[in-house]
């Protein structure tokens, strides 16, 4: 993947995921599940799937400009599964968030995060909450960063079907960020 120059963080642009970009973050998605440590998903689901079970206020990318001119390349993405259907849980969303490995530790993720917050909160959505592999230390410290709190561990929640962790018991971090202007 060709590396654009990211030596300032404008460079870096966040704007809502389209179906033209699921190709991109299936991609990266399937490049955090190949670590064994981001998520229980075997696989990335199609677009349909995708956006049928997401927040969209909540699924954005993170892209940079690339070749030929007015391309853009996409480094990162987020997005968000309501966690209930009932109503009275409508403002409560698990998050995910995954940066192209090419493009790790450059500010990418926090770009994402800022933006993320905002566009979740403008959509009235009080509580950010994610579970984490208490192995990947990237995404428990950008969570952290982020005013996520750990609420608890799920220990042993459920047996990896795939990949490194294979027939292995997985604990689950639970954080949440509660929004200070929704609620």
């Amino acid at each position: 993947m060709p590396s654009p120059d990211l030596a300032n963080e404008a460079a870096i642009r966040v704007r809502p995921m389209t179906e033209a970009d699921w190709p991109a973050c299936a991609s990266i998605y399937q490049a955090g599940i190949d670590t064994g440590n981001a998520t229980f998903d075997p696989e990335p689901s199609d677009w349909a799937t995708f956006s049928d079970r997401t927040v969209a206020s909540c699924n954005l990318v993170a892209v940079v400009a690339d070749e030929p001119p007015d391309s853009e390349l996409v480094v990162g993405c987020t997005w968000g599964l309501p966690v209930s259907q009932r109503e009275i849980l409508s403002g409560v969303v698990e998050q995910s968030i995954y940066i192209h490995p090419d493009f790790a530790r450059r500010g990418i993720g926090r770009i994402l995060m800022d933006t993320l917050i905002t566009s979740s909160e403008a959509d009235g959505i009080w509580t950010l909450q994610a579970g984490i592999f208490p192995e990947n230390e990237a995404s428990l410290a950008i969570h952290e960063m982020y005013g996520f709190r750990t609420v608890g561990v799920r220990e042993r929640y459920a047996l990896m079907k795939f990949g490194p962790h294979e027939g292995k018991w997985r604990d689950v971090v639970l954080m949440e960020r509660r929004s200070s202007k929704v609620g």
